[in-house]
């Protein structure tokens, strides 16, 4: 099964489906153009029934295949939303939207699954049911979580969930998966110190929170170092400071902390929040400062469950070759809530090669590859059609 005929037929009109999306990007629920035009395209294509309105702005296409005498039922994601950034790129389908792009390449994921999608409703190769789930709000707003909790997976019968995601740095077209944990579970946190503010002339009649905020810092980097597992995975960043004051000659009364906790495992999730607790009531106290906490957390870690990644690598080398998929690609510490739906079924996501020049994701110049579209839409149409085989 190598990249579909088909789909070098397709790809034309499925580069213009992407662009069209990449001019009208939009921010985690709030799709109306997106979802408008995606709903388009679907009920164009044939699909047997849409479900819109789901998860707000997503929703999910059926396909039948020429019979069903296995009851199988086979689930494909694509998620569409973008990111805030204002665009960079140096191409004449620009965001038109300012301050919004598609600088994750969500509208390739779109258009390759509406490209799977009229390639299945045409040929209908496959014994069951195909089950396209177009998602809003990856980019931090937790749509994946949100069509679990609305019921998808049960009212749909989905047995299986597969979903792929553009690499940039990787050759164009080429696979990369692994089983097990494949992104990191993200939480995040603030910590708001707060001592008693003082005029700097005068340090020893304030209780600086400066002086406890940087402390902090430092314990915190202790977690991986010292608590963590060496061959475990664990990063604790502190990405913001700030205080209550601007002036050089002023010792303020707080400072807020804000960071993230990226993990690979549950059990070293759990261990690394616990640790960061201690570590930050323990030394605000030590320093006469109040801390207080919010943590957050956040998508869990991806699974990618172990028989099913064999399924998922072995169509990637069927659509492009042995040496083009690496089935033991190393875990990113990047997040991905596509782990809500490999939390409610078994499944696999899988990385797929955007080429190696040009930026990569979330930055004001990136763009999707359209030529690694074949590849994808063969790999998602491969998926249906292998785990959901005809006599």
């Amino acid at each position: 099964m190598p990249i579909h005929n088909r789909f070098a037929d397709l790809h034309p009109e499925i580069i213009e489906w992407r662009r069209h999306l990449h001019t009208i990007p939009e921010l985690q629920f709030d799709l109306p153009k997106t979802a408008a035009y995606v709903e388009e395209r679907l009920r164009e294509i044939g699909v047997d029934s849409l479900e819109t309105g789901v998860a707000q702005t997503g929703m999910v296409a059926v396909i039948k295949g020429k019979t069903d005498t296995s009851g199988r039922v086979i689930g494909l994601r694509a998620d569409m939303d973008a990111l805030p950034i204002h665009e960079l790129a140096d191409v004449d389908y620009k965001s038109t939207h300012d301050g919004a792009m598609h600088a994750c390449g969500h509208d390739g994921h779109t258009a390759m699954l509406l490209g799977a999608a009229k390639y299945l409703a045409e040929t209908r190769n496959f014994d069951g049911t195909a089950v396209l789930l177009f998602q809003p709000a990856e980019e931090g707003g937790g749509g994946g979580k949100v069509m679990v909790d609305e019921g998808v997976m049960d009212k749909y019968g989905v047995q299986e969930v597969y979903g792929l995601h553009n690499m940039p740095s990787a050759p164009v077209g080429t696979f990369a998966i692994r089983p097990g944990g494949l992104l990191a579970a993200t939480d995040e946190f603030t910590i708001t110190i707060t001592g008693k503010g003082g005029h700097g002339a005068a340090p020893h009649e304030a209780i600086d929170p400066n002086i406890t905020a940087a402390h902090i810092m430092l314990a915190l980097q202790s977690i991986a170092s010292r608590n963590v597992d060496p061959l475990g995975n664990a990063v604790v960043s502190v990405c913001t400071m700030s205080n209550d004051s601007s002036a050089f000659n002023v010792i303020p009364q707080t400072v807020q902390l804000g960071g993230t906790v990226r993990t690979l495992d549950p059990e070293v999730r759990d261990l690394v929040e616990r640790r960061f607790m201690k570590i930050v009531e323990a030394t605000a106290d030590a320093y006469d400062c109040r801390a207080e906490i919010n943590y957050d957390r956040g998508y869990p870690v991806t699974v990618n469950t172990q028989e099913n990644t064999v399924y998922a690598a072995d169509v990637a080398r069927a659509v492009a070759g042995d040496a083009a998929v690496d089935d033991d690609t190393p875990p990113i510490m990047a997040g991905e809530d596509f782990s809500y739906m490999l939390e409610a079924r078994p499944g696999a996501y899988i990385f797929l090669g955007n080429g190696e020049e040009g930026a990569t994701v979330h930055h004001p110049e990136y763009i999707f590859n359209d030529d690694a579209i074949p590849a994808g839409c063969s790999w998602l149409a491969g998926m249906v059609e292998t785990r959901m085989p005809t006599a």
